[in-house]
C-alpha cells in the first residue's frame, strides 16, 4: 500500500494527476488479462474485443 501512497504523492506534487485515469485503465486491462488466462471468464472477455 505504501507504493500507492507514494505514487499518489508523486502525481500530486508533480501536478500529473491527469495520469491517474490512465493508470486505472491499465490496471483494469491488466486484471482482465490475468483473469482471461485459462479461466471460466475467458469466453466472456473475448466477446468484448
Amino acid at each position: 500500500m505504501s507504493i500507492l501512497v507514494e505514487l499518489l504523492e508523486f502525481l500530486s506534487v508533480r501536478k500529473k494527476l491527469w495520469l491517474l485515469p490512465l493508470l486505472v485503465l491499465f490496471l483494469i486491462f491488466g486484471g482482465l488479462f490475468v483473469l482471461s488466462q485459462g479461466s471460466v471468464v475467458a469466453p466472456f472477455i473475448y466477446t468484448l474485443f
